[in-house]
């Protein structure tokens, strides 16, 4: 590697994770974000000990990553911590560090990566949140079918809860993507992975309703590449318009607290592990690769668990 700067590798680093690794431009912009702050918090400190006058620290010369040490790293994350960064978002970037460290020790830019020797600060476990099957089919059937936004919006949401799939899988799906016969969807998720997810005949009916709509108020014609949910210009749906779909109907639905897509998600996983679900079925249906990602929806199994418990047992 033949590089002047920090901000070169960090470039390069970028693109390997596009080209070679096949992560997300989302994925990719966080990585860029997170390293950009160390890289801004290594050149203010890296500044203070080098005495030639000269020094740049917009462009610091690729030697000097060399000097990135465990010691500054930590230094990094104790600045974060002052800063009232949460434990999640200081991991995440930790691991940022370290992914990006480990690529430049493998193209010989430096002899060893120093990241390996810092410990991911502990992390709380909150139980996420989800929405009850009550409140869910509330929020759904709120939705009024009468207009082409409507059928849009009730089909997208329905196949949301009904897949688990993450909102940049929904709003990735194509029309050919769709097998209504055989009534599952090819979903593709996170390094360009793909599975295939069951989908209830419930949603394949309203997207079905929603594309023959489409076609007749739009005269949108049937491309089995094109999006299967478009927005008002005829272009595909980003995850911020979805997250305000959401919004939306979950204040028209008189709900009391907002809802995510990612709440959606959870839901879903909570209710099929509650309906008696094997976790690692639901690990296939998330598309997760460790089965300790899957095991954080137990939480209302154990809670319904303890319940039945307490009102079973004789010495309580």
């Amino acid at each position: 590697m033949n590089y002047t700067s920090l901000k070169q590798l960090l470039d390069t680093f970028v693109d390997f994770l596009s080209t070679e690794k096949g992560y997300s431009e989302n994925t990719c912009r966080a990585y860029t974000n997170d390293l950009e702050d160390f890289i801004a918090y290594f050149s203010a400190n890296r500044a203070l000990a080098v005495t030639y006058e000269d020094n740049d620290e917009e462009d610091i010369d690729v030697h000097d990553v060399a000097a990135v040490s465990g010691l500054i790293i930590r230094s990094y994350l104790g600045f974060l911590h002052k800063q009232n960064i949460k434990k999640s978002s200081v991991a995440r970037k930790l691991s940022a560090i370290r992914s990006f460290l480990k690529f430049l020790e493998r193209h010989g830019v430096i002899s060893e990566n120093p990241a390996t020797s810092v410990i991911t600060p502990k992390q709380d476990k909150p139980i996420p949140r989800y929405l009850t099957v009550d409140v869910m089919f509330r929020l759904l059937d709120s939705i009024k079918t009468d207009k082409l936004t409507g059928k849009r919006d009730r089909a997208l949401l329905e196949a949301m809860y009904s897949t688990g799939i993450r909102v940049s899988e929904l709003v990735g799906l194509n029309v050919g993507d769709v097998d209504f016969s055989g009534k599952v969807i090819r979903v593709t998720g996170k390094g360009n992975v793909e599975r295939i997810v069951p989908i209830g005949q419930k949603s394949l009916d309203l997207i079905k309703d929603y594309r023959e709509s489409l076609h007749l108020q739009k005269a949108v014609s049937v491309n089995h590449k094109g999006a299967l949910f478009l927005n008002k210009n005829k272009g595909r749906l980003t995850a911020r318009s979805v997250a305000r779909i959401l919004d939306k109907s979950s204040r028209e639905a008189g709900l009391a607290i907002p809802v995510s897509p990612h709440d959606f998600r959870h839901s879903f996983a909570t209710h099929m592990l509650d309906a008696g679900l094997d976790l690692r079925v639901v690990q296939e249906l998330l598309g997760h690769k460790q089965l300790s990602t899957t095991q954080k929806y137990t939480h209302v199994s154990i809670d319904r668990l303890m319940a039945a418990y307490d009102s079973a047992h004789p010495r309580k």
